[in-house]
C-alpha cells in the first residue's frame, strides 16, 4: 500500500488479509472489514483468513517501476567511505530530507514539487507516508557515484535512521550537522512528527522547513521561541525554497 490515507480504497482492491501495526487506522469499510486484523492479540484466525483468500490473479504486475527500499542507516553507513569519497570529490554537493507524515491537503504537492526539482548532483533522505509523494519520481542516479538519488529509510517510526545518518556524517567531516550541505523539509500531519521535531531540535538543529501548515497547538509564544532559537519555518513556494536551500540562505 501508499500511504494512509488511502487505506480504504487500497485495501478494497487488495484480496488478501490484511494485519494493521500502526496507529494510522481508519474506520474499516464493510467489503473488507474481515480481512483487517490487528495485533494486539497474538491468534490463527489472520493465517487462515489469508490462506482462503484468493490472492492477486498476476504475480508481476507490468505496470509498476522498480522501487528500492531498505536504507536504514545501518545500510546507509556501511557505504559512508564510498559517500564521503563523492562529497569531498564534489560529485554529491546537497543531501535533502524530504518527509514525513501525509495528509489530503493539496499543498502536499510542495514536496513532491520539491523533489523534482532537486539537482542531478543531489541526495534525498526519505522517510515515512511523505514519501509516497516522491517515491514515483525515478530520478535515478548521482550521476558518477552509483548512488541511487532517492533513498527510502522506512515509515516514520525510522525516523532515527535519518538523524543517524546526518549525526554520523558530520562527525565524519569534522563538522556540526548545522554545517552540513543538508536541507531538512518536514510533511506535517499529526502527533509521532512532534517527536521527530523535538528529537531534532535536542540535538540543535536549525533552519527546518514544515508544512503545508504549522502545527494548530504552536501558539505565537512557541512559535517566537522555535523561529528565534532554532530558525524554524514554513514552507513556501518549492522552487523558491529550493534557491535558498541550496545557497545556505536558509
Amino acid at each position: 500500500g501508499t500511504a494512509w490515507q488511502l487505506q480504504q480504497s487500497e485495501f478494497e482492491l487488495f484480496p488478501g488479509a490484511i494485519l494493521a501495526t500502526t496507529n494510522c487506522l481508519i474506520k474499516p469499510r464493510e467489503k473488507y472489514a474481515d480481512r483487517l486484523y490487528t495485533c494486539n492479540v497474538v491468534g490463527w484466525s489472520l493465517i487462515a483468513k489469508a490462506m482462503a483468500s484468493p490472492g492477486f490473479e498476476k504475480t508481476e504486475p507490468s505496470d509498476l517501476m522498480d522501487y528500492h527500499v531498505g536504507f536504514g542507516h545501518a545500510t546507509v553507513l556501511s557505504l559512508a567511505g564510498k559517500i564521503l569519497g563523492h562529497v569531498k570529490a564534489g560529485d554529491l554537493k546537497h543531501v535533502f530530507v524530504i518527509g514525513g507524515c501525509d495528509g489530503f491537503e493539496g499543498e502536499r504537492n510542495y514536496f513532491t514539487e520539491l523533489a523534482q526539482a532537486t539537482p542531478s548532483d543531489s541526495l534525498i533522505l526519505t522517510v515515512g507516508c511523505g514519501k509516497y509523494r516522491i517515491n514515483n519520481l525515478g530520478l535515478g542516479e548521482v550521476p558518477n557515484t552509483g548512488l541511487p538519488r532517492l533513498l527510502d529509510m522506512g515509515q516514520c517510526n525510522d525516523s532515527y535512521s535519518a538523524v543517524v545518518v546526518a549525526v554520523e556524517l558530520a562527525k565524519a567531516l569534522g563538522c556540526g550537522v548545522n554545517d552540513l550541505p543538508l536541507s531538512i523539509n518536514l510533511s506535517w500531519f499529526e502527533q509521532k512528527a512532534v517527536l521527530v521535531l523535538l528529537t531534532l531540535l535536542s540535538l540543535g538543529i536549525k533552519n527546518i522547513r514544515i508544512g503545508p501548515r504549522l502545527p494548530a497547538f504552536v501558539t505565537p509564544a512557541v512559535l517566537s521561541v522555535l523561529v528565534d532559537k532554532f530558525g524554524l519555518k514554513p514552507t513556501g513556494v518549492a522552487s523558491a525554497d529550493l534557491e535558498k536551500m541550496l545557497k545556505h540562505e536558509q
